[in-house]
């Protein structure tokens, strides 16, 4: 596919029908991925294809808890465990026992354990160039070393005839999942990956004008413009 179509026709696809995908596609897609870019080329990615019933089964049972707490925040009107206005963490804005104890019914049709693909990407921290470790502010730019492989992956499985969604929910049950699937001290959780073929195809997008997100010289200058 021409790259600026893959790039403006790839959504967030939560809705797959039941074909599987061979693994010489999820091989392909992934040995394109592998290409993203990361800091001094360390590549700090890990990826676990998660194959086992159970696993797959425990994995949602876990998704499912974030995703109550997530609901939680969105009925109060507020950007789930976002920051303060001065760019800090002051805690939890909603009572997360009481979230976790509310039934809801998760995104993804079929069910998330039956999702035809689904990868655990995990974050060798030691290969992160955090360098914004320090600053009075949440830390952020350890991602990118790791995200531009993960939306790789959703290009890729674009180009594939493929859709896909990168969701970072499973990171509130990090010590369940790293116990779960053996992962070591010293790596994150840093997103769940579900691949598959949409039951709906998307290819009409909706996004913010250039305009309104970008200026110049200052953040108050003027909108950039061709």
């Amino acid at each position: 596919m021409d790259l600026r179509e893959v790039m403006t026709t790839t959504p967030s696809t939560r809705e797959f029908t039941a074909d599987p995908v061979p693994d010489e596609v999820l091989h392909r897609i992934l040995d394109a991925a592998r290409f993203a870019p990361s800091g001094g080329n360390r590549q700090g990615w890990r990826l676990i294809v998660l194959r086992d019933p159970d696993t797959r089964r425990r994995v949602r049972d876990l998704y499912e808890l974030g995703w109550r707490e997530y609901l939680a925040y969105s009925r109060e009107g507020r950007v789930p465990f976002a920051a303060g206005p001065d760019g800090r963490w002051h805690g939890p804005d909603v009572d997360l026992e009481a979230a976790r104890a509310t039934p809801s019914t998760l995104p993804f049709d079929p069910d998330l354990a039956e999702v035809p693909v689904l990868l655990v990407l995990v974050a060798d921290l030691t290969a992160l160039a955090t360098v914004d470790n320090g600053l009075d502010r949440q830390s952020i730019v350890g991602g990118a070393s790791i995200y531009p492989f993960a939306h790789n992956v959703l290009l890729a499985a674009r180009n594939e005839g493929l859709g896909g969604i990168i969701t970072t929910v499973l990171a509130r049950q990090e010590p369940a999942v790293r116990e779960l699937l053996g992962i070591p001290e010293g790596h994150a959780l840093a997103a769940l990956i579900a691949l598959g073929t949409p039951k709906k195809r998307i290819t009409k997008l909706r996004r913010a004008a250039v305009e309104e997100f970008t200026v110049v010289d200052r953040f108050d200058g003027e909108p950039f413009t061709a």
